[in-house]
């Protein structure tokens, strides 16, 4: 009688568990787009790949969710196939996921140094490119940015550097000269690749906090439906 309720109380934290994955898969596609939506705004297409992260957390959300779901019916119905699979899977999740946070910091460098290729391509298309323009334009306004490092950047590309100029986008107030021999009074002094790391580097706490809850329920999570097998297999009721 104990090990049937204590196998009643296995299968409903297994259950609880799958919740919480799903909460968490939810979260990782959450702030993936909202990464995405970053990146997005940054012209940083002309360089693939500078966007893969945000991508991989997005997917990880993804199979997360449906694998959470795939775990609650297992749970439920007390599918000993059910139960397994999710098992396997989830600690499928969890390998991938230390070698997403290895791999990650080891290429952190290289990410930068994709971001800001991607940067310098889009001012050197400024005027060739409309949608770069527009993006480049956009992401400036909204970042409070001009330039890479900072306005000084422009100088080298091509008619602002002959005029003295900078793009209309870089002024802190929207006047007819405000971008004419700019100035850190007239133009935004800051260069748009710290701004977006400092986005980033903010946006990375939350992002750590939600991968470390979710590897650690997901280590109970896999112990749990051990126990909950066993007793499946056993043929214990845990109804």
């Amino acid at each position: 009688m104990a090990m049937e309720g204590g196998m009643k109380c296995v299968k409903f934290l297994v259950f609880f568990f799958n919740f919480i994955f799903w909460v968490c898969g939810v979260a990782l596609i959450v702030i993936g787009i909202l990464a995405l939506v970053a990146l997005g705004k940054a012209p940083v297409a002309p360089i693939a790949g500078s966007s893969w992260t945000p991508v991989g957390v997005v997917v990880l959300g993804v199979v997360i969710f449906f694998t959470s779901f795939f775990g609650c019916c297992g749970a439920w119905k007390e599918s000993y196939c059910m139960v397994t699979t999710f098992a396997v899977l989830l600690s499928l999740i969890f390998l991938v996921e230390i070698a997403a946070a290895i791999t990650g910091y080891v290429f952190k460098h290289k990410v930068h140094g994709l971001v800001e290729e991607g940067l310098w391509e889009a001012m050197r298309r400024y005027d060739q490119d409309p949608s770069l323009t527009a993006a480049l334009d956009t992401f400036q306004k909204e970042f409070f940015c001009c330039g890479v490092d900072n306005y000084t950047d422009w100088a080298s590309i091509g008619r602002f550097g002959d005029n003295d100029t900078v793009p209309r986008s870089c002024c802190r107030i929207s006047t007819d000269t405000c971008n004419v021999r700019p100035t850190p009074d007239t133009v935004y002094e800051k260069g748009c690749l710290p701004s977006l790391e400092a986005w980033l580097k903010r946006n990375i706490v939350v992002l750590a906090a939600v991968a470390l809850g979710i590897a650690f329920f997901e280590i109970l999570g896999v112990v749990f439906s051990c126990c909950l097998m066993r007793g499946i297999r056993s043929g214990y009721e845990v109804m």
